[in-house]
């Protein structure tokens, strides 16, 4: 009969031990669920249209952003080119999704803007469908402030990738004994950089290509990247920014 009282306390402590692993077990059953119920699988987007993209993106509780739009000759007009994340990726609700939207084939005409005012040539790219891409100012003294010195994608180009055109703007006559400010040529195919510099006088030596990597779609929050264009300047020296002039051979280096 002494023994009772021991044996007793022994099956009470092993019931309290089971109870509090029981409920130590469901407290991480319910923090996994917590967890990973928050989570959701990207779905595949490409193809749909924009409502339908929407539609698919919120019922999972993600945001949808259309964060830029191309031409495309395989993707329909308002459908959905390219996504990040990309489709399968798992993530937490409330994630934003980044797409481009087709804008179907190129079908209208890229206008000439050369040496035209830099507001004029905006009017007349809104016109024709287009707008104005980034701009590089390069001071010349032959061209009124504000006059477009080149253009990229040149005029009546096809096959254009966006649509938007870089400008070279002409900031005036302000020569000096430094030469001019060295514009950015990246993005820029290599005979419209090579044309723009030739206008003031400036030399480019024999172009180096390189093969360039397809780049990743992306993952979070970065945004959707087309490949880099074949004949497109990836690289320059003097960088942007530097003096150069008459007696400088700049060198550009092209993707292949």
């Amino acid at each position: 009969m002494s023994n009772h009282p021991l044996v007793n306390f022994f099956q009470i402590a092993s019931l309290v031990m089971l109870l509090v692993a029981v409920a130590l077990l469901a407290t991480i059953t319910t923090m996994h669920f917590a967890i990973h119920g928050a989570e959701v699988q990207v779905p595949a987007l490409k193809g749909m249209t924009e409502e339908e993209a929407r539609s698919q993106t919120a019922g999972l509780g993600l945001n949808l952003n259309v964060d830029n739009r191309y031409y495309s000759t395989e993707v329909g007009a308002g459908h959905i080119l390219t996504q990040s994340p990309p489709a399968g990726t798992v993530v937490r609700r409330e994630w934003q999704v980044r797409v481009s939207e087709s804008l179907g084939p190129q079908t209208v005409e890229v206008p000439d803007t050369v040496g035209g005012d830099e507001r004029v040539a905006e009017i007349e790219l809104r016109r024709a469908g287009l707008s104005v891409g980034s701009t590089a100012q390069l001071p010349y003294a032959k061209a009124a402030e504000g006059t477009v010195l080149a253009q990229d994608p040149p005029a009546k180009s096809q096959g254009i990738e966006r649509p938007s055109i870089d400008l070279l703007i002409a900031t005036g006559g302000d020569e000096t004994a430094e030469g001019y400010v060295m514009p950015d040529m990246t993005g820029m195919a290599v005979i419209s950089a090579q044309a723009e510099l030739a206008k003031v006088g400036i030399k480019t030596g024999t172009p180096r290509y390189i093969e360039v990597p397809v780049a990743s779609v992306g993952t979070g929050d970065a945004q959707p990247r087309l490949p880099v264009k074949p004949g497109a300047v990836v690289a320059q020296q003097p960088p942007a920014g530097a003096h150069v002039d008459q007696t400088t051979m700049v060198m550009l280096t092209v993707a292949r």
